[in-house]
């Protein structure tokens, strides 16, 4: 019933936002008088605030045409290398990279948004790297018929990914999949597999949420798993290729996350509404964009969901040393000749500091010379992958990072 209901509020908003869009076109019309009156353009900006708060929203586009190195435009082509049910590779490679460039897999979080999300941090690694992206799929997509998918079907599409890239490959986790990254490094340096990551960079994750716990964590330690599985756990309407899948709605997660933060959002609009009703129309557009990102969502199944939620969030697993991998132990002190880099944010109100700082004591079997730590001073959650902080100060750190390991890893590997 819960999905049900969604769709139909949906179906209802659609039609609103169309209403809304049409209105706000209508008051803004030179041609008409009322768009001389005094409460026109303020009719019309409101409206057109409705419109895109209101409208449908489905699978952004990664939409990279060109990125500047040395101030000039450099042309990007992306490209789709591996079609799995749950997640596609994409690759993205840019017009004059050296042959010799790193190789880089940015594995994005499956926590409700699509891989889009990390466009930013595709955008400025692209510059220097060839660069890789896990594309998970949006699970109400998925027919039944392609099976489930859980933490460990997670952890073996990383595997797969590594060996289709192939050795020396650089891994960058941002936040949730810092554990199954870490995860999979770890089972890959236990059985010296050839194409275990060179480097990997773990960017605000929770490897250990027993440090600095932040609301997100109290949510979870909170309430049983059983309580996750009877409330927040919803089927797949029929209209949608993955009916009757088991699922964790996108739209919940959203709610999740803008109710933590509800004034910055509200505020956020009524900002949208002042800029266009003096015509803005170029700060507005920054948070048209920025919403039309963060209001797109997606649906994880619902075994990858409670799992992550009971072994990451409430037992600690991977922390505490009792995380398996289809019934095998999974041991972070294998981890021997991938260097690791742990980012956290000063301000990260998701995954609180420490939290992944801590893979680099699991890694026990790692020399200190192979381990990096770096706090970036005033970031918050979003702002270590995304942004000028990321740009100019995180990113640059990362590729003095690969360029330090990755070869030598390499060689390792060999």
């Amino acid at each position: 019933m819960l999905y049900h209901a969604y769709e139909l509020q949906r179906a209802w908003l659609s039609g609103a936002s169309a209403l809304a869009s049409i209105g706000a076109e209508a008051l803004s019309n030179p041609y008409l008088p009322v768009g001389y009156m005094g409460f026109g353009q303020v009719g019309a900006s409101a409206l057109e605030v409705f419109a895109h708060a209101a409208a449908p929203r489905g699978k952004p586009a990664f939409g990279i045409d060109f990125v500047e190195v040395a101030g000039e435009p450099r042309a990007v082509e992306e490209a789709t290398v591996v079609n799995r049910p749950f997640g596609d590779l994409k690759r993205f490679t840019r017009e004059g990279l050296p042959a010799d460039a790193p190789k880089l897999l940015i594995v994005a979080p499956m926590s409700g948004h699509y891989a889009t999300l990390l466009r930013g941090t595709v955008r400025r690694m692209v510059e220097s790297c060839e660069v890789y992206v896990t594309d998970w799929a949006d699970a109400k997509t998925v027919p039944l018929s392609d099976g489930r998918f859980d933490l460990d079907d997670y952890i073996d599409y990383l595997i797969e990914f590594l060996e289709h890239i192939g050795p020396g490959t650089n891994m960058m986790a941002v936040c949730q999949p810092s554990v199954p990254a870490l995860a999979a490094t770890a089972i890959m340096g236990a059985d010296k597999h050839p194409c275990r990551p060179a480097t990997l960079t773990m960017m605000g994750g929770p490897i250990d949420t027993r440090e600095s716990p932040t609301t997100v964590n109290d949510v979870a330690m909170d309430r049983p798993i059983e309580w996750f599985r009877t409330t927040v756990i919803a089927t797949v309407p029929m209209q949608h290729r993955g009916a009757g899948r088991r699922v964790y709605p996108g739209f919940l997660q959203l709610a999740g996350f803008m109710s933590m933060n509800l004034g910055q959002h509200i505020l956020s609009h009524y900002e949208m509404f002042k800029h266009l009703t003096v015509g803005d129309e170029d700060s507005a557009q920054a948070t048209k964009d920025f919403y039309d990102e963060y209001r797109s969502v997606c649906d994880m199944t619902a075994e990858f969901y409670l799992q992550t939620v009971e072994e990451v969030f409430q037992k600690h697993s991977l922390a505490k040393g009792a995380f398996v991998h289809r019934g095998k132990a999974v041991d972070p002190g294998a981890i021997r000749d991938t260097a690791l880099l742990a980012i956290e944010g000063e301000r990260d109100d998701i995954s609180g500091i420490g939290q992944t700082r801590a893979a680099l004591t699991l890694a026990t079997g790692l020399a200190k010379t192979k381990k990096q730590y770096l706090l970036a001073e005033g970031a918050g959650h979003y702002g270590i992958f995304n942004g000028s902080r990321w740009r100019t100060k995180i990113a640059p750190a990362v590729e003095a990072f690969m360029a330090r390991h990755g070869k030598a890893a390499v060689r390792t590997a060999a």
